[in-house]
């Protein structure tokens, strides 16, 4: 049988009502005996890294993340972390950075309740994870929640209350799980070169939405303090030239500080495309910005930390970002 080793953060999953809301207070011991058929599928571990609302969940802790599976991973065949659902998807983003050519399978999960309650899909959700991380072929960072397999960096919540609360973005589900049997969509990448370890983040990011008559005054403001501006704009993507200029000035600013501005969409879907409309094509040839295409928000963020403590080097960011990590980006 396989080793596996479920690494517990917190999160609904491990959290009871104790008077003032709900908040992490079961172990990773309480969590993996409340599935007991997860010794009929493997020999399975648990250990307590931390015990956090994800919504306290930081970059420093996904380097803690990455660093436990690296001081295990020689002595276990995959990993199953459990997490808060709020921000597993960024967490789920990270960890595809930080842990890349992966032969041996990182899974995330969580639930929308807690373990304890009886209509909960906290058991469900962690069998399933065992269940795709003993699976031939699994491998790299995905996140199993409501019977779907999906890229960490593909992932994205979109329910707060459903059980079915997480999306594969502009990218098939690698595989589904139906009656315990995990059903393979899409092959694996080649990890004979992997695994890789990256221990660093970096930068502060900004992200801003586009809205009608925005001013630029919170870019101007903004720019001492960070590193990097992701602008979330309309549609395919475009900026206002209604304004005078006064919105592309506030991105020239950041371009000329040898700061880093990436656009994407505030679409959920389909992504943006900066060509199709004089708005978005002027702005992206002046400026030279970089487009994010289909790439979630989460995904964005999370790989420019992982650039920006490599370089600041504006067009090493550039080449860094289009090149494409577990199917992050697909340029249109």
């Amino acid at each position: 049988m396989k080793r596996i080793l479920m690494i517990a953060t917190g999160g609904t999953i491990a959290s009871l009502d104790q008077g003032d809301g709900l908040s992490p207070a079961i172990t990773s011991a309480q969590l993996l005996s409340a599935v007991p058929e997860v010794s009929e599928i493997c020999e399975a571990e648990a250990m307590q890294l931390m015990n956090l609302d994800s919504t306290n969940m930081t970059p420093e802790c996904w380097l803690r993340i990455a660093e436990q599976i690296r001081l295990s991973y020689d002595a276990y065949d995959g990993f199953v972390v459990t997490h808060g659902t709020d921000t597993m998807a960024y967490t789920a983003a990270a960890l595809s950075y930080l842990i890349q050519k992966s032969p041996k399978p990182i899974v995330m999960t969580g639930s929308q309740k807690s373990i304890f309650l009886r209509d909960t899909d906290a058991r469900q959700n962690v069998l399933d994870s065992f269940r795709y991380a003993v699976f031939p072929g699994a491998q790299g960072v995905s996140l199993v929640f409501d019977g779907k397999v999906i890229l960490g960096t593909r992932a994205r919540k979109e329910r707060t209350k459903s059980f079915n609360a997480f999306s594969s973005v502009d990218y098939p589900e690698i595989a589904v799980i139906r009656s315990g049997k995990v059903i393979p969509y899409l092959p694996g990448e080649d990890c004979s070169d992997g695994p890789r370890f990256y221990s660093f983040v970096g930068g502060k990011i900004l992200v801003l939405t586009l809205v009608p008559g925005m001013t630029p005054e919170v870019m101007h403001h903004c720019l001492p303090d960070y590193d990097a501006l992701v602008l979330q704009s309309f549609g395919v993507g475009g900026l206002p030239e209604n304004d005078g200029g006064a919105l592309a000035d506030g991105l020239r600013a950041w371009v000329e500080a040898g700061k880093t501005v990436v656009v994407t969409t505030q679409v959920p879907y389909e992504g943006s495309d900066m060509k199709v409309y004089h708005v978005g094509q002027k702005i992206k040839k002046e400026l030279n910005l970089i487009e994010a295409y289909s790439m979630t928000l989460e995904a964005v963020v999370t790989k420019l930390r992982w650039i920006l403590a490599r370089t600041r080097d504006p067009k090493e960011v550039h080449r860094l970002f289009y090149i494409p990590v577990r199917h992050d980006i697909i340029e249109a």
